[in-house]
């Protein structure tokens, strides 16, 4: 799903990145910023999603390019995942 959504994405032990999600599933997201944590990276995504105001999301950094980086989710708990399915829901139609 496309949208923007402003994020601060937290790498574990690392500087905070401020960044734009631009591509959201129930899976993993698409962060676009201006710089990328290293591939393997375990971060906390805090962003206030359609419905879902203060989600903090963890994840894994799986892939990156110059323009931002894919995290997969990592363990989610029952209201981050009926967030998250509900927004993707919505978005489909």
């Amino acid at each position: 799903m496309r949208f923007e959504v402003p994020v601060n994405c937290l790498p574990k032990g690392g500087e905070a990145v401020r960044g734009t999600i631009v591509d959201l599933s129930v899976g993993g997201v698409y962060v676009e910023a201006p710089w990328s944590p290293a591939f393997g990276t375990e971060v906390t995504l805090a962003a206030d999603l359609p419905g879902a105001k203060g989600m903090k999301l963890p994840g894994i950094v799986r892939w990156t390019k110059p323009s931002g980086f894919g995290v997969q989710f990592g363990l989610l708990g029952a209201l981050e995942t009926h967030a998250l399915a509900a927004i993707v829901s919505k978005a489909r139609g």
